[in-house]
């Protein structure tokens, strides 16, 4: 991919979370972009090839990212905190009805999209619980595999309850309490000791 369609795809996923996709046409998106609409359909076909490209290249931005969190040589609850801290920041201004329209007008995108998510996450998850019992914060009787899958599906509940049922709560609400069971549940004796000193490092850093 060139720099110039790699610019276009990269913002493109900016206006449709902060506009929706629905709402957004072709024009719109030529016009947030400071191109011609000539310019933009010589690197997409029409909106639904933009869609999925955009939706491609997020899933991609997120395991590069997952990656480079997992080369910092981390502990594996710092390396778990920095990649939910990372998913929150990519989520934070998500506009409310993405969900909802990617599900209603482009299903097989969401489909696609939705595996690569789920194999980023598994796979991200399970190395890293893999490294956490090595290293003794994370218990030594848990099954990374199946952990790992039940966290999958508790994302895809989030994503589905925000999609389709009226809640007061944010992804960012509902994410990071599911992050604190799924840490509190795999954390060893060693790994509460340490999590505990953490969370309360990090709330008098914020005072």
């Amino acid at each position: 991919m060139e720099e110039k369609e790699s610019k276009i795809i990269e913002a493109a996923i900016g206006i449709f979370m902060r506009f929706g996709i629905k709402s957004v046409n072709m024009a719109d998106v030529a016009t947030q972009l400071g191109i011609s609409k000539k310019t933009l359909y010589k690197y997409v076909s029409d909106k639904a090839d933009l869609v999925k490209r955009a939706m491609e290249y997020h899933c991609d931005l997120e395991d590069k990212q997952l990656k480079e969190i997992a080369e910092k040589n981390l502990n594996a609850i710092d390396e778990s905190f920095e990649g939910m801290r990372m998913v929150m920041n990519m989520v934070k201004d998500i506009h409310p009805s993405v969900l909802f329209d990617i599900q209603k007008y482009h299903p097989e995108i969401k489909k696609s999209m939705e595996e690569d998510r789920h194999k980023i996450i598994y796979d991200h998850l399970t190395a890293n619980m893999e490294k956490g019992m090595k290293e003794g914060v994370y218990r030594d009787d848990i099954h990374p595999d199946i952990v790992a899958s039940l966290y999958v599906n508790n994302v895809e509940a989030i994503f589905h309850k925000l999609t389709f049922v009226e809640t007061e709560y944010s992804f960012a609400t509902l994410y990071r309490e599911l992050f604190r069971l799924h840490i509190r549940g795999i954390a060893s004796a060693k790994g509460i000791e340490y999590l505990v000193e953490k969370m309360k490092q990090e709330s008098n850093a914020k005072q």
